[in-house]
C-alpha cells in the first residue's frame, strides 16, 4: 500500500481525529506551575460614616499619605452650568430622529435588547 492510499482510509482519519478530540478534551497538556499564582487578596477600602464629614468634605480627594480631603464650599461660589448637566440618560422622546445621537441611541438599545435574548437561550 502506499502511503497515499493509507491515509486516504477512513478508519485511521476518525482515528487521528478521535485522538486530537480526546488530548484537547482530557487537558493532556502539562501546566507550568511556576506561571501560575496565587489569587490576589481583596481590598477593603474604610468606608466614611460621618455624616459630618460627608456633607462638608469630598470623601475619598486625598491620594497622598499626608493632608486632608477637599473641603466643599458654597453653592453659589461654582459655576451655574455646573448645576444644569444631566446625570440621567437622554429618553428616546428627547431625542431628534435627524441626528447622529438618536441613532447611536436606537443601535444602542438594540445591542442591550439582543444580548438579553441571546443570554436566555439555549445552545
Amino acid at each position: 500500500m502506499s502511503l497515499l492510499s493509507i491515509l486516504r482510509l477512513p478508519r485511521i482519519t476518525e482515528n487521528i481525529i478521535a485522538i486530537q478530540y480526546t488530548i484537547q478534551v482530557k487537558n493532556y497538556a502539562a501546566v507550568d506551575k511556576k506561571k501560575v499564582k496565587g489569587t490576589k487578596q481583596k481590598i477593603n477600602l474604610p468606608v466614611e460614616e460621618d455624616i459630618n464629614k460627608l456633607l462638608n468634605y469630598v470623601c475619598g480627594s486625598n491620594i497622598y499619605k499626608e493632608g486632608e480631603d477637599i473641603k466643599l464650599k458654597p453653592d453659589s461660589e461654582y459655576p451655574e452650568w455646573l448645576w444644569k448637566i444631566r446625570t440621567e440618560p437622554p429618553k428616546l422622546s428627547d431625542l431628534d430622529p435627524n441626528t447622529k445621537q438618536y441613532w447611536r441611541y436606537i443601535r444602542r438599545m438594540a445591542h442591550i435588547r439582543n444580548n438579553k435574548i441571546m443570554k436566555n437561550k439555549r445552545f
